[in-house]
């Protein structure tokens, strides 16, 4: 899973039969203090997502195919998940010697 920002919406009047009724989203995969770290791709919203949502999206067609009960399907990245916080906490690395 890929945490992410919504950055933005995809209208596409002629598509995919697949992807009728489906809300398609830019999303931004951030960092966990927020920032951009890869570039945006797309992704289909199965959880009531916005634009500025934090998300967290899953990017493996077998995923995708699980979540839509599908046996063939062209989505790959669906998101999953709205983050309400991400609560980090950096480990302590131990070297060997």
């Amino acid at each position: 899973m890929t945490l992410c920002r919504v950055k933005g919406t995809v209208v596409s009047t002629v598509k995919h039969p697949t992807y009728k009724g489906l809300k398609l989203y830019v999303v931004q995969p951030v960092d966990e203090n927020g920032k951009p770290v890869d570039s945006s791709f797309l992704a289909v919203d199965q959880v009531q997502s916005g634009v500025g949502d934090l998300v967290l999206v899953v990017t493996e067609g077998n995923s995708a195919r699980q979540i839509f009960k599908q046996k063939i399907l062209p989505i790959r990245s669906v998101i999953v998940g709205v983050v309400d916080a991400v609560d980090y906490h950096a480990s302590t690395v131990l070297e060997a010697r």
